[in-house]
């Protein structure tokens, strides 16, 4: 695996969690059907995972991730929700300890953007998935992020995030190159979509300007960034603040694009 960038840091966590299929798995769930089995790779917090698991039960679903922290979170969602039918299990998307063909749907959310070799890691998916089965990813696009009022400190702040990602071996505009890696990863039957994010509106702002205004302090990015000498603590401190800025302006607007594959085995 690459570096994760982001870490998991309370602020990390406190966005994952209000992640649900419906805004960032909408592609997917036309397909899913009571029975499927799941494999949901990179599951964070659980509540994607949850709601996957809600729409395919009594089907079994496998959520991994390669932080044993971070499958306690979301073995208490599925807990939470009084799920029977989720286990869960430390894994790397590169080297899947899972025999070929053992699941029906292989699912994937802003994964493939942090790993080191993300063809490798759709070859993989494709191996543990059954023939005629589903391999869906979806990743986001950071160069293609579009916000408004435009302040200088945020085009700092995307700068610095993607000179941190990069850094960590990770690729932050994935969303665009999910099609190519799928087709260089064998596949050869391929529906691409693509799809947003947008808050605009107040309490949609308030969260998201809230949270990355506590992670460029608090979390992983940050440590990463001061450590490396990439940014001083003078200008986080600047892009903190205009996070906030940005989020307390009545016409401020935000758009992060996804781009989204579909791939049968």
């Amino acid at each position: 695996m690459a570096k994760y960038t982001h870490g998991h840091h309370e602020s990390v966590l406190r966005g994952h969690a209000r992640r649900t299929a419906e805004d960032s798995a909408a592609y997917l769930l036309p397909h899913l059907e009571p029975g499927a089995s799941i494999l949901d790779i990179g599951c964070g917090p659980g509540t994607i995972t949850a709601d996957l698991a809600e729409r395919v039960a009594p089907g079994p679903v496998l959520a991994v991730d390669q932080s044993a922290d971070v499958l306690g979170v979301a073995r208490a969602e599925g807990q939470r929700r009084g799920l029977s039918n989720v286990s869960f299990a430390t894994a790397d998307v590169h080297s899947l300890d899972f025999p070929d063909h053992s699941f029906d749907v292989v699912h994937a959310h802003q994964v493939l953007q942090h790993v080191a070799d993300p063809v490798r890691a759709l070859r993989e998916m494709r191996r543990v998935c059954r023939p005629g089965g589903l391999v869906a990813a979806r990743d986001a696009d950071y160069a293609g992020f579009i916000w408004f009022p435009r302040l200088p400190a945020l085009d700092l702040w995307l700068d610095l995030y993607q000179r941190a990602a990069r850094a960590n071996h990770g690729e932050p505009d994935a969303g665009r190159r999910l099609l190519s890696w799928a087709l260089e990863a064998g596949f050869d039957d391929v529906a691409p979509t693509g799809s947003l994010w947008c808050y605009a509106t107040p309490e949609t702002r308030d969260w998201w300007g809230g949270m990355w205004a506590d992670r460029i302090l608090h979390s992983s990015v940050a440590r990463q960034l001061l450590e490396s000498g990439l940014a001083s603590a003078a200008q986080l401190e600047e892009i903190s603040a205009a996070w906030r800025a940005w989020a307390a302006a009545p016409d401020g607007w935000l758009s992060v694009p996804h781009g989204e594959i579909l791939c049968r085995a």
